[in-house]
């Protein structure tokens, strides 16, 4: 099972997670901060939350593998 957590702090609100998975992540509205809305995604959104990990330009995204 897959479990992804955040770095709020150093999030810069570029919205890249918003764009490749927002089943999984929002954006607060007065800031533009990382909101995690799906800890566990499930797996139809796990492809996409690989790529927001990725492409995020404050590497604030950690994707966490359980066998």
């Amino acid at each position: 099972m897959m479990r992804v957590s955040v770095d709020a702090d150093k999030c810069i609100g570029s919205g890249v997670c918003v764009l490749v998975a927002g089943e999984v992540f929002d954006q607060r509205d007065d800031d533009g901060v990382v909101v995690l809305l799906a800890e566990h995604p499930a797996e139809e959104h796990q492809e996409s939350v690989y790529e927001a990990a990725n492409r995020c330009p404050a590497a604030v995204i950690e994707v966490h593998d359980r066998s």
